[in-house]
């Protein structure tokens, strides 16, 4: 489907509520100045609304940049503590962030790298 990041990709959300009236380039310029990140790198770069029923999401997909937006009719979504700066999350807590779930109920589980046996 096009516009859906593909699991692997670094996912940084912006925890500032921004202007929703800003387009695309408005955004990529946030994501330089503000984030201090390289829009064209590939990464995934989230931004919320001060209505909390309300995301945008850019991202370089090689050819062209994308812009995506979404809006829940019911309900809200679960967004991190206001602070200054972005976090990161993981292309599972990104589907239910979209989805409108609660994303913070999951976590992420380090699996030891197996070595090489002898």
């Amino acid at each position: 489907m096009i516009g859906v990041p593909a699991v692997g990709m670094k996912i940084m959300v912006a925890t500032q509520p921004v202007d929703f009236r800003r387009g695309m380039n408005g955004l990529v310029a946030l994501v330089a100045s503000a984030l201090a990140a390289d829009p064209y790198c590939g990464d995934v770069f989230v931004f919320r609304a001060k209505r909390l029923d309300r995301l945008r999401y850019v991202y370089w997909d090689g050819s062209g940049m994308i812009l995506a937006t979404k809006w829940l009719e019911a309900g809200k979504f679960v967004w991190p503590p206001i602070t200054n700066g972005a976090m990161t999350m993981s292309a599972e807590q990104f589907a239910l962030l979209i989805g409108g779930l609660d994303w913070t109920r999951i976590g992420s589980q380090q699996v030891k790298r197996p070595t090489k046996a002898a």
